[in-house]
């Protein structure tokens, strides 16, 4: 839902931008990719959408749309400083994540981020929890271990009072992964709220796949290299002890894949039907 919503909102601003009276129409901005998908990218690029990496590249008086993994308070004040006009594609999944971290710091929660610390998703939802309390990425369950350890350490040491704890997750992480991370802490934080924030979505496709592997000789994933979520899902065909290959486009599929009896197919959340179509189109002809 979040990948289709934003790539609607790109595609409105670009239909309002062709509609424009207006001789010099603004250039249109992304921070960041909008998706984790090439195919996606390369039609908006197509389109003249520009994707910029750093706040200070993009123009004032120009237009950028927010990404769907969103970016910190910090960052949108910045681009309304310059007086850039806000396009706001985050998810509402994302959204509402950003909004419970920023409750929580509020109330003086000692926070726990299970995620990749890099991915833009955790740096926005880390963004409204800055400076307000501890906050603390564990990308899993091993450095979940070391951080609580070294919070622990720390605390001791401040001869802090005890404050609550919880944590909350990345949409897009596995619940394998959520759930191993939340052990971990609950063993040195016995009172440990753990929020459910994973993507229903996301949650479904990943059992979806667990059970597809029961079926089938070997799984593709369709979807792009970028993507986490994307990534994960050939995590978990592997760990299911199957062949598993990442596709982006038919080209990517092995020769392999043509010599076995059954294929299952996957997608990662940003790819798009006709992709999908298109590697299943392939898959299902005797050779390419």
């Amino acid at each position: 839902m979040g990948v289709r919503r934003a790539v609607e909102i790109a595609q409105a601003a670009i239909n309002s931008a062709k509609c424009s009276v207006v001789s010099n129409p603004v250039p249109i901005y992304t921070l960041g990719p909008l998706i984790h998908n090439p195919q996606v990218l390369k039609s908006l690029a197509e389109q003249g959408v520009q994707i910029l990496e750093k706040c200070s590249s993009i123009p004032e008086n120009s237009s950028v749309i927010i990404r769907a993994h969103g970016v910190s308070p910090e960052i949108e004040l910045a681009l309304r400083e310059k007086g850039i006009t806000i396009i706001d594609a985050t998810c509402p999944k994302v959204k509402a994540n950003q909004n419970t971290v920023h409750d929580l710091a509020e109330k003086g929660y000692r926070i726990f981020l299970a995620g990749e610390k890099d991915h833009a998703e955790i740096q926005g939802i880390y963004g409204y929890v800055k400076g307000k309390t501890t906050c603390i990425i564990a990308g899993n369950s091993e450095e979940a271990q070391m951080a609580a350890l070294q919070e622990k350490e720390h605390t001791n040491k401040q001869d802090h009072n005890p404050v609550k704890t919880a944590l909350i997750s990345q949409t897009t992480i596995s619940d394998d992964e959520y759930q191993a991370i939340a052990q971990t802490l609950k063993k040195h934080f016995a009172d440990l709220e753990i929020i459910d924030t994973i993507c229903k979505a996301t949650r479904d496709r990943q059992d979806a796949l667990k059970e597809l592997c029961t079926k089938a000789d070997a799984i593709v994933i369709a979807g792009g290299k970028e993507s986490a979520n994307t990534r994960r899902l050939l995590a978990i065909a592997v760990d299911c002890g199957k062949p598993a290959w990442l596709a982006e486009k038919p080209e990517d599929l092995p020769e392999e894949a043509w010599t076995l009896n059954t294929i299952g197919l996957c997608a990662g959340a940003s790819t798009p039907d006709t992709v999908i179509d298109k590697i299943e189109q392939a898959l299902l002809r005797d050779k390419r």
